[in-house]
């Protein structure tokens, strides 16, 4: 059975997690990914913690399914033959700084002479212009910058930062939306194109919710996000006996209405919604139920009721998740020095194309002769560029 993306080849100049989740679901769909690594350096997430053995146990699961090989693009003999692989590929999809790759001489202008289809990805913090467009940054800022993160623990009267990186997730899937639909759009017009995409830009997209609320209260009638930023009763966390906690997240009526019903609390119907006083006041009430029981009796009693609830659950916890499991979520995969680890399953289900994982995160540079010998290098040229540092 053909892959999703069989026949899509993929330069992958980027690093770390953001952008290696990216490639990841792309290798993953059957597209050709070759990761360009600076020799002895690589990746420098590969040496960050939490390590299994040797490498990041993270970079292991965002990186199977992929090639590696070493490139020295400060070097000319470097520059040549990324030249020789941009004829080959797709796409080449980089994460530096504005201007770097300009600056070694293999940017987007120079290189679709070479490969006039060429469907070029630069994937930033900020984006390619603007007057952030230089500043270093992580995820924080930039779910900062687009109003995420004041809107992140409003009720505690302070911001409180995910427990995810929103941001450098995000921008994996978002990069290779725009990977792909660059790719129809060359099928379809026999030409490639640069694809500016920046992290900030994307959350001010995610941010809908809150800027359409603001525009609502510029005209006087207050801002309404459905609740769902935790002031609310209908949409919150509530802790249960035994200190564990469940969420419930019952926004339209019917589920409130059923919620209080089966806690024999409809005395408190009218305060879905409430904030201030009456919200503090519903509440503290609630929290008094919940604690009456332990997150499993709860999770017992919600069964089959046509009710909005989860258990928070820690990683361990996902481990064991009946439903986690069934959806194939969590696999096990053996990795040459690793050994047995577990990786994340593919998110989505495709009846015809399926994604598959098929080969371990590659070591640093392990493709490399074999890259180059496809691309027409001798043994003795092989061993002469790794003396010189270009491999």
């Amino acid at each position: 059975m053909a892959s999703a993306l069989e026949g899509i080849k993929i330069l992958d100049l980027s690093r770390l997690l953001p952008f290696n989740y990216c490639t990841m679901m792309l290798a993953d769909l059957g597209a050709e990914v070759l990761k360009i690594e600076e020799p002895k350096v690589g990746d420098y997430m590969r040496w960050l913690p939490p390590k299994l053995k040797n490498e990041n146990a993270i970079f292991l699961i965002a990186n199977r399914n992929k090639k590696s090989m070493t490139l020295n693009l400060r070097e000319e003999k470097g520059k040549d033959i990324l030249c020789k692989l941009v004829k080959e590929c797709d796409v080449l999809f980089e994460s530096f700084r504005p201007g770097v790759m300009d600056r070694l001489g293999v940017g987007y202008d120079k290189l679709k002479e070479i490969k006039p289809g060429l469907v070029f990805c630069s994937s930033t913090g900020y984006g390619q212009d603007g007057p952030y467009k230089s500043r270093p940054g992580h995820d924080m800022n930039y779910i900062s910058v687009a109003g995420i993160l004041e809107a992140t623990g409003r009720h505690t009267g302070a911001p409180v930062i995910p427990g995810i990186p929103i941001a450098d997730m995000s921008i994996g899937i978002f990069s290779a939306f725009s990977i792909l639909a660059g790719v129809i759009a060359r099928d379809r017009t026999g030409e490639g194109q640069h694809i500016d995409v920046s992290m900030t830009d994307c959350m001010v997209s995610y941010n809908m919710m809150n800027i359409a609320g603001y525009t609502v209260s510029q005209r006087g009638e207050g801002i309404d996000t459905f609740g769902i930023t935790g002031e609310t009763p209908c949409y919150n966390v509530f802790k249960t006996k035994d200190g564990k906690f469940i969420s419930l997240g019952n926004i339209e009526d019917k589920f409130w209405i059923n919620l209080l019903k089966l806690i024999g609390r409809e005395d408190i119907e009218d305060c879905q919604y409430a904030t201030g006083e009456k919200g503090e006041k519903a509440m503290d009430e609630l929290n008094k139920v919940f604690l009456s029981r332990t997150r499993k009796e709860w999770l017992d009693l919600f069964e089959g009721e046509d009710i909005c609830y989860a258990p928070i659950n820690s990683a361990e916890d996902v481990m064991a998740d009946p439903h986690v499991k069934h959806r194939e979520m969590l696999l096990d995969m053996e990795h040459p020095v690793e050994g047995k680890m577990t990786t994340i399953g593919f998110p989505f289900k495709f009846s015809g194309t399926p994604a598959s994982i098929k080969t371990p995160s590659p070591t640093l540079g392990q493709h490399t002769d074999e890259i180059l010998k496809n691309l027409g290098y001798q043994d003795n040229e092989i061993n002469d560029l790794r003396e010189k540092g270009v491999i």
